[in-house]
């Protein structure tokens, strides 16, 4: 007898959030195809070759918090390819120079306002403004929707523009009067009722994080993520196509630029039809061969501050001084910069700006690549839901693989099951 054939789920998009949506999918029992507009999957999890080394041409690491990525790294087989970067400090760039960001910070406010390495950035002026935080009520600016706003109301603009704005532009992409509070320091509000001043919120939340470092990735690349969910995808007999661009959707299918009609129920890992804002990141990545940087001068890596004139570049990751597992495999140094949309980037314009953010001389690279991608802010509206169809993805979720993979398995595991899970 014939075994009965599985209910179809259809997941749109092949970037992470799908890949992980379709393998939940599979755990609950049914039959799935994956759908990519691109020739690979992965999304913004992608590899590339400089002078010969495979490297992340897109995300290169994750937050550690939460479960549900280390979880889903267990699974894959990857948790002890999971490496720390080294415990060097990232810096600032403003107009006035370079500074290591303060030690004490969370999103770069302040834990300890007048300490030394606060007053060096933005002066001792700014820190005693900084410092009243202290003094005001803990209900002052805590129903603030964004960083900015609770920032400045408490600690004034200079902390906001010198300290907190190059890490929001520079880890999220957006500056800190788009940032939503609660998506980027979650509990950090409460954090602010419970302790009474934001600064002591700060050192509050630093306390309960997770011993070591507060970011991670996988030896190799976190292009390897990808592989293993591919290999997996496969294994489980996923029906994952490429090249096909899905032209019409509904609760009960899609069509593709071909004419086909493919009926299911839809997993939207794509951003089709969302109002989210789109904007368009370049990072170029260069291999010097510049010894003075085996000292890691400027850390793991600099941050660029607003009204900065000298250099286009939002960040700079020096590359080898961050990992050392990658440090260990060439004598070459990389770095890799992130430039906004509307920035005419070369490789030159990279090596100079580079040159300008580490101080030191640098050569012309020996190889470098530059790569576009389109980010998908949270869209105004989220929903796990529309029209019947579930979505999932950066717009869904906010920016990180952490957030990306915790949305994505738990929009794909509240699909009712057709079959028990296999999964460990």
């Amino acid at each position: 007898m014939p075994e009965p054939e599985l209910p179809v789920a259809i997941v749109v998009g092949g970037g992470i959030a799908g890949l992980v949506a379709a393998r939940e999918l599979v755990f609950a029992g049914r039959s799935v195809v994956v759908l990519e507009e691109r020739d690979r999957l992965g999304g913004q999890v992608a590899k590339h070759s400089v002078a010969g080394m495979d490297l992340d041409a897109g995300a290169e690491a994750f937050a550690r918090r939460g479960e549900e990525l280390p979880r889903l790294l267990r699974a894959l087989h990857l948790d002890d390819q999971v490496v720390s970067p080294s415990g060097a400090p990232a810096w600032v760039y403003r107009a006035r120079g370079a500074a290591p960001l303060p030690a004490a910070s969370l999103l770069g406010i302040p834990g300890v306002p007048l300490a030394r390495d606060v007053i060096d950035v933005i002066g001792t002026g700014a820190a005693l403004r900084a410092q009243l935080d202290n003094l005001l009520p803990s209900l002052v600016a805590s129903k603030a929707e964004t960083v900015g706003e609770l920032v400045r109301r408490r600690m004034g603009a200079r902390v906001v523009d010198e300290l907190v704005a190059p890490v929001t532009r520079g880890v999220h992409s957006l500056s800190p009067d788009e940032l939503p509070v609660d998506r980027a320091a979650p509990g950090l509000r409460s954090a602010l009722l419970r302790n009474g001043s934001l600064a002591a919120a700060v050192r509050a939340m630093r306390e309960q994080a997770p011993a070591g470092a507060l970011v991670a990735t996988l030896r190799g690349g976190m292009f390897r993520l990808v592989e293993a969910l591919e290999a997996e995808l496969d294994r489980f007999g996923v029906e994952v196509r490429t090249g096909v661009r899905v032209t019409g959707w509904d609760s009960s299918g899609v069509e593709t630029d071909v004419g086909e009609r493919i009926e299911g129920e839809v997993v939207l890992a794509a951003p089709l039809g969302i109002d989210a804002p789109r904007t368009r990141v370049q990072v170029a990545t260069l291999a010097v061969d510049a010894p003075e940087l085996a000292t890691a001068p400027r850390g793991t890596g600099v941050l660029v501050a607003a009204g900065v004139r000298d250099v286009a570049a939002r960040a700079l990751t020096h590359v080898t001084a961050k990992w050392p597992h990658l440090a260990e495999q060439t004598s070459l140094q990389i770095v890799r910069l992130s430039y906004d949309e509307g920035v005419d980037v070369t490789a030159e314009r990279a090596r100079s700006d580079a040159e300008a953010l580490l101080g030191v001389r640098l050569p012309a690279p020996v190889d470098s690549a530059i790569v576009v991608w389109e980010r998908t802010g949270r869209r105004s509206d989220p929903s796990h839901a529309i029209d019947g169809m579930r979505r999932v993805g950066e717009a869904e979720s906010g920016t990180g693989l952490a957030s990306v993979v915790t949305y994505a398995r738990t929009v794909a595991g509240a699909i009712p099951s057709d079959g028990p899970s296999t999964e460990g």
